[in-house]
C-alpha cells in the first residue's frame, strides 16, 4: 500500500517483519499536518500521532493494528465557523494476496478491514490517514448553528411548489404536436 502522494507516508518493509510483533511510533511533522489537512478539507491539523503493531499472519498475510489520536479544526456546515476537534480512534487492517480475501475475512470478523498487498511495503502513515479521514465528523456543527434547518413550505406534499406550474402552463404545454397550420 505505497501511495506516490501521501502526504504521510511511512512505509514499513516486510522483510524488517520477523516472527514477532513490529512496533512503531509515528507522528505528522507540520509539513504533513498541513498537507493532510488540505487533503481533507480541514482549516488545521493540529495533531496526528499513532501507535502501530505489524504482525505477521501466516507466510502472506500481514495484521496491522493501530490506535491514533488526533486534534483538528473543521468548518461549520451551517455557520462556516471554526469546529475544533479530537479523537482517539483504533483499528485494523489486514494485508494479503486478494485470492485469500474471503477465507481471511471469515476467520477475523467485521472489525477488521482487507487490503489487497501491493509490493514489498507497508505504508502505516497512510493506512492511518486513511482511517483518520473516515473517523472524521461528516457534517460539523459549530455550537452556535441552528438546531433545524426551516421546514419545507409545505411539510405534507414535497411536491407543492410544482401544482402552480401546471395552471401556468395553460394549454400550451404539449401542444406543438399534430397542430399544422397550413
Amino acid at each position: 500500500m505505497t501511495s506516490p502522494t501521501s502526504e504521510f507516508s511511512r512505509p514499513v518493509l516486510l522483510q524488517r517483519l520477523g516472527t514477532g510483533a513490529f512496533r512503531q511510533r509515528i507522528v505528522a511533522t507540520e509539513a504533513e499536518r498541513a498537507a493532510l489537512a488540505e487533503r481533507f478539507g480541514l482549516l488545521s491539523l493540529d495533531r496526528l500521532c499513532a501507535d502501530v503493531d505489524l504482525t505477521r499472519r501466516g507466510g502472506e498475510m500481514v495484521l496491522l493494528r493501530a490506535a491514533f489520536e488526533a486534534e483538528f479544526v473543521q468548518e461549520c456546515v451551517v455557520t462556516l465557523d471554526p469546529v475544533p476537534g479530537t479523537m482517539a480512534e483504533e483499528f485494523g487492517v489486514l494485508y494479503g494476496p486478494l485470492a485469500l480475501e474471503e477465507a481471511a475475512m471469515g476467520t477475523l470478523g467485521d472489525t477488521i478491514a482487507f487490503e489487497p498487498m501491493e509490493g514489498d511495503a507497508i505504508d502505516i502513515g497512510e493506512a492511518v490517514a486513511q482511517e483518520f479521514s473516515l473517523a472524521l465528523p461528516p457534517f460539523p456543527r459549530s455550537v452556535d448553528a441552528p438546531a433545524e434547518a426551516a421546514p419545507p413550505p409545505d411539510d405534507a406534499n414535497p411536491f407543492a411548489a410544482l401544482t402552480g406550474w401546471r395552471g401556468r402552463l395553460g394549454d400550451d404545454r404539449g401542444n406543438d404536436q399534430g397542430n399544422e397550420t397550413s
